[in-house]
């Protein structure tokens, strides 16, 4: 019942005990006996039938309820008290189509969707707590970065992306838009920042690891009869390759103590860890509630 419709009915209550009053009241003296109470008590249910009667019709007036709520969005993980929406997913897996090891076309799971999710979540948390200088990305590293993804992507070079018209027609079809892509980039690449100056400096790669590399990796993915490059000409391509390794070997250490730590629950019973997965003492991730 409305709020106005109960107003309504209380000041009619209201009345009906002052009128009750007003009858002991003002009530002549010659005017007593039941003839007066039935007149009197029928007065009042009248009153309160019209009372009733505007109540309901206010609740008639008003639009209908809908049967059941409309869900917009719903939670699906809590990574140290920041939600993770059902629409991150969705995002997460409409924008894996810019990354190269996404050429196969196979979409990202829900579930792949969301580790991803709670990684990079977590990373931020720790790049906001370390408070690192200058790592936000310039505008130029995000205009080559796209450049990048337009004119090297596979399934970008088939939809010719390196044109306006393909581009827009690329976007269309995945459901982004520029300024989603934009931000994206400009996300992914302050963390590949936050990762080069949290665990690249320090680590030194000798000329031994750089031969050896040469020597182990390399010549053997020759065929006999083809030339391979000299050692001297691709030493500094390898030394990035060891450095990169080492770098990702810090970082996954980093990440996986970082989950162990942090407070990880998974909301949607359809994306929980699996059984298998090891309990976290810690209580880092659990399942839904």
């Amino acid at each position: 019942m409305t709020t106005r419709a109960l107003i309504r009915i209380g000041f009619t209550r209201r009345m009906a005990v002052v009128l009750s009053g007003a009858r002991r009241v003002f009530a002549p003296l010659e005017v007593e006996g039941p003839a007066f109470d039935f007149s009197w008590s029928k007065t009042i249910r009248h009153l309160l039938l019209l009372a009733s009667l505007a109540g309901a019709v206010t609740l008639h007036g008003q639009a209908p309820s809908p049967a059941s709520p409309v869900v917009l969005d719903r939670a699906v993980a809590v990574v140290n008290k920041h939600v993770i929406l059902a629409s991150d997913l969705d995002d997460e897996i409409r924008l894996s189509v810019l990354d190269p090891d996404t050429a196969s076309q196979v979409e990202l799971t829900r579930q792949q969707a969301l580790d991803q999710l709670i990684s990079r979540t977590l990373i931020e948390q720790q790049i906001r707590q370390e408070d690192m200088p200058a790592i936000e990305p310039s505008q130029e590293e995000v205009n080559a970065r796209l450049h990048e993804i337009r004119t090297e992507v596979p399934i970008c070079v088939r939809q010719n992306c390196a044109s306006d018209a393909g581009w827009k027609a690329f976007l269309a079809a995945h459901g982004l838009t520029a300024e989603h892509v934009e931000s994206y980039l400009r996300y992914r690449l302050e963390i590949l920042r936050f990762i080069e100056q949290r665990f690249r400096q320090g680590i030194q790669v000798s000329p031994q690891q750089i031969e050896a590399y040469y020597h182990d990796t390399l010549l053997p993915q020759y065929a006999p009869g083809e030339t391979a490059p000299p050692l001297d000409q691709v030493a500094p391509r390898i030394q990035e390759i060891l450095l990169q390794q080492q770098v990702n070997v810090l970082f996954d250490n980093w990440l996986t103590n970082l989950r162990q730590q942090g407070d990880v629950e998974v909301l949607d019973p359809e994306l929980a860890p699996s059984a298998e997965t090891p309990a976290n003492p810690n209580g880092a991730e659990r399942g839904s509630r």
